[in-house]
């Protein structure tokens, strides 16, 4: 045997050993890939409404308004050679680097917390910019956005009470409450006078104390006192803002007779800030995928992300959305005739 074939017999899987161990290296990148819809309009798991409305007339009429998701690889898993390699070759998915699906400074219960805070706060602005499209006014306050289960508020405190008063004194604004609850080194009671849907109520909770500072558990946020109730049946297990603007479109075409859809198929995604100005969202394009699966036939996207969508030739109509306002417009011109000129990246 030459010297050749021989160096070739140990090289050979010599190479295939370590172009194994290539392809399995973790890389720091982690992936997007098209999460399920959900259709605001229709029923949840326990076939009860989505969308629960209280003291205001409701009309649940055909036609589905979708917002989208992703599905982002887990907390900790960083993508392969191969798995990247391989989901960078699927047109419906993305490969970006790990820490902007992930960043070094969150945990991963910082990120199951600050993606419930965001959903919390989504859908409220999205009742609040609903009933204002209709005329109506809901009035910001100070809510707690988050509890935390181990926290000395955890059963005392829900999420969306709105604060009314704390210690005796009416409150302005977040910070207000935050350096009364610091006063209360002692670990006295906090008194907190409290809006909880219609009723007003008083709840004391016994500060711990942290790092020096008294705290009871809870994250505050932007919430609304409404003149009447409005609950959304979202699964609980999805987070983040970007729903807004579905949510939003959602409520309007609830609390009005017939139906803002035509009865057709719609989604789309977009952060919806408390003007009514729709944001721009992560993995646009996955969002689109899934609403293509799930058979809609239009769907708004934020304006910010169009550049993100001019190589796209999707089977459905893309309309650029600026405001909720705007998107409702264009709605309503879609449903009356399909081949309307409506914004567009």
């Amino acid at each position: 045997m030459s010297q050749r074939l021989i160096a070739a017999c140990i090289a050979g899987p010599l190479v295939l050993i370590l172009g194994g161990i290539a392809l399995a290296v973790p890389l720091p990148y982690a992936s997007y890939s098209p999460g399920p819809t959900f259709d605001i309009l229709g029923k949840d798991g326990d076939n009860a409404e989505v969308i629960q409305v209280d003291g205001h007339e409701a009309y649940y009429d055909d036609g589905q308004i979708r917002f989208t998701t992703v599905i982002a690889s887990s907390y900790g898993q960083k993508l392969s050679l191969g798995d990247a390699l391989t989901r960078w070759l699927d047109p419906d998915r993305a490969v970006v680097p790990y820490d902007v699906v992930h960043p070094a400074d969150r945990s991963a219960e910082d990120e199951k917390t600050e993606g419930a805070i965001q959903m919390t706060t989504s859908q409220d602005v999205a009742k609040a910019v609903a009933l204002k499209e209709l005329g109506i006014e809901a009035p910001s306050a100070v809510q707690v956005a988050y509890v935390d289960e181990k926290g000395p508020a955890h059963d005392k405190l829900l999420a969306r009470d709105v604060f009314k008063e704390v210690d005796g004194e009416p409150v302005v604004d977040a910070d207000q409450v935050v350096k009364a609850v610091r006063k209360h080194k002692d670990r006295s009671n906090v008194e907190f006078k409290i809006l909880r849907g219609q009723k007003e109520m008083y709840v004391r909770v016994k500060p711990v104390i942290e790092d020096g500072t008294p705290r009871v558990g809870v994250s505050l946020g932007l919430g609304y006192e409404f003149p009447f109730d409005i609950q959304l049946r979202v699964d609980p297990s999805v987070g983040g803002p970007s729903a807004g603007l579905m949510f939003s479109l959602a409520i309007y075409d609830t609390l009005t007779p017939g139906s803002l859809t035509g009865g057709a198929n719609v989604a789309g995604t977009g952060e919806l800030l408390p003007d009514g100005t729709v944001g721009p969202i992560g993995g646009i394009q996955q969002k689109i995928a899934g609403a293509e699966e799930a058979g809609a036939e239009l769907f708004f996207v934020p304006a910010a992300n169009c550049s993100d969508v001019g190589d796209l030739d999707p089977d459905l109509r893309l309309v650029k959305a600026t405001t909720m306002h705007a998107a409702r417009v264009a709605l309503e011109k879609w449903v009356e005739d399909r081949d309307a000129e409506l914004p567009a990246c």
